[in-house]
């Protein structure tokens, strides 16, 4: 109601002094929002008959709206009678006389339903753009708290492969110290013993040259001729031999530092912290169906469901504990999806252009989204209105279409770099706020599957084929895939009863099995606007139709 939007997120004046916010009363006769003052100074002179309600009030069950009693702005002795669509505005008998005799004119209550219905819509999705805008800030408080985690630790490790290196360093140094400290002490252990020895020499020859000396001057002739011949001998004297000019020395010679023996920083993959998933089942609720294939919820708390086994779909509601059935289709589809505008896209077998089933009118027409000479077999409406298709050919050819609100093709997707094709069999798809497409892909000859990581420009980003301690014992066969509030992806593991959840660049984050949330037989998925989580499962027996839907509170992804 517009009364919500004033106490919420919308700011309105009021409507008579037009400066006052703080909304009080408003008056079910003439429309007019007012302030306390305003309703006692003003309003009370000019609506004494009025009946002025106050605004917590407005929209509550059993109030009575008058639609009776509009007084026409234009003609103020005439109370509007009818709203005109084309002009729109209301209208009185002067009015449309003048102005408006060929225009479409409808009863004004119904034109309020309409305007209502056109708010709530409005509410919803700003309820789903906050949701998107809150898991989106917590997606970045994480990645912050993620990054300011590894600048700590990568700061540190940088602090310790400093004192690392230093001690290094410092060892090294030493060694290289004590190596010529040694090197000098041997050499002048060397040169020492050189030196004593040659002072020996030098001694003894010192003697003999003294004695030679001597005996040159001695004035005894006889004694010179009698001794002469002694002192003529060569006497030999121990010359040592240092080998000066072959000695080498030690000599500093300085290392390069370089990055390779220091270290560099490198660009590396932020780690994905470890999610708390917790899931809880609000109800569970009985079909008819034997399989629910397919679930796309609308804006009313209504949702489609699809069963490709019975060859049928139905728009059904919650009511307790029990569903409704609003409406049934015997269609057999391949593929559903619901619009902005709350009409639900239909893949259906043979037709290469998508079905729809209008939300005003119930009729199924052709819409304006073909995918010729491909046949699709997966749909998904993004949030800003595009429709992508995954289709193939009778040929073999598999492909994935983006497609715009015209019908106009924006991308196809059918080839990766190597020109090798992407896609065996895509049975599902999903796209997240980052532009990645998420597409469950399957193989009927291998009997397994994968989900292919399209990236903007046509890029195959990544594949991921299950985990190796999940699928250790049983193949990974995904079947359908749903995106969270907060932007990440999760799909169902069929043979495992496994729900793989991973973030919205293909990594897994964690995993939930049925044993752990009392679910069996899972299949298919889907949120709703306010965040809870439908999952469609089969039927115990193949025989009997008794699949069950379950309505789930998740947190944590």
């Amino acid at each position: 109601m517009a009364s919500s939007d004033t106490r919420g997120q919308i700011n309105i004046n009021c409507n008579l002094c037009e400066t006052e916010r703080n909304i009080k009363w408003k008056c079910l006769t003439c429309g007019v929002l007012m302030c306390n003052t305003c309703k006692d100074k003003i309003h009370l002179r000019i609506g004494k008959d009025h009946k002025v309600v106050d605004i917590k009030d407005v929209g509550q069950p059993g109030e009575e709206l008058d639609f009776k009693n509009i007084i026409c702005k234009e003609h103020s002795e005439q109370s509007s009678c009818l709203f005109c669509t084309n002009c729109d505005k209301l209208v009185c008998p002067t009015c449309i006389a003048k102005d408006h005799k060929k225009h479409d004119l409808i009863e004004i209550c119904d034109a309020y339903n309409l305007k209502i219905d056109h708010l709530k819509k409005r509410q919803m999705k700003l309820k789903k753009e906050k949701g998107e805008i809150t898991a989106t800030k917590a997606q970045v408080n994480l990645l912050q708290t993620t990054e300011n985690s590894n600048y700590a630790k990568v700061s540190t490790e940088l602090l310790n492969h400093e004192k690392v290196l230093i001690q290094a360093v410092e060892k090294h140094i030493t060694k290289l110290r004590n190596e010529l400290d040694q090197n000098h002490q041997a050499s002048n252990k060397a040169n020492e013993e050189s030196i004593n020895a040659i002072s020996k020499s030098e001694e003894q020859i010192d003697e003999k040259y003294s004695d030679v000396q001597d005996f040159i001057n001695t004035t005894d002739i006889y004694e010179f001729f009698q001794n002469v011949n002694r002192f003529e001998e060569p006497t030999e004297v121990s010359i040592p031999k240092h080998r000066i000019s072959s000695r080498s020395t030690l000599q500093f010679i300085p290392g390069e530092i370089t990055q390779s023996n220091i270290g560099s920083l490198q660009s590396a993959e932020i780690p994905i912290a470890e999610a708390k998933v917790s899931l809880s089942v609000v109800n569970q609720y009985q079909t008819k169906l034997s399989v629910i294939s397919y679930l796309s919820p609308c804006q009313n708390d209504s949702l489609w469901i699809g069963c490709s086994q019975d060859e049928v779909i139905q728009k059904m509601k919650p009511e307790g504990s029990s569903l409704k059935t609003i409406s049934t289709f015997n269609i057999k589809v391949l593929g559903m999806a619901v619009t902005a505008s709350d009409d639900l896209l239909l893949a259906v077998s043979g037709k290469s252009q998508l079905q729809m089933i209008s939300s005003t009118t119930g009729k199924v027409t052709d819409s304006v989204y073909d995918i010729n000479p491909f046949f699709p077999s997966a749909i998904h409406v993004t949030s800003e209105g595009q429709v992508i298709v995954g289709g193939g050919t009778n040929e073999g050819r598999r492909a994935v279409f983006v497609i715009n609100k015209n019908g106009d093709h924006e991308a196809l997707y059918e080839y990766d770099q190597h020109k090798q094709p992407i896609f065996i069999y895509p049975r599902n798809i999903i796209s997240t706020s980052n532009g990645n497409i998420h597409v469950v892909d399957f193989s009927q000859k291998e009997n397994c599957g994968k989900v292919v990581l399209l990236g903007q420009g046509g890029v195959v980003i990544s594949f991921y084929k299950g985990n190796t301690e999940i699928n250790k014992k049983e193949p990974f066969k995904p079947a359908k895939i749903a995106k969270t509030p907060r932007d990440n992806v999760i799909v169902v593991d069929v043979v495992t009863s496994t729900l793989h959840i991973l973030n919205n660049s293909g990594k897994l984050i964690t995993h939930i099995k049925k044993t752990d949330v009392g679910i069996k037989c899972p299949l298919s998925l889907a949120f709703t606007l306010t965040g809870h989580l439908y999952i469609g499962c089969e039927s115990k027996n193949e025989t009997t139709k008794e699949a069950k839907l379950c309505k789930v509170n998740i947190y944590g992804c």
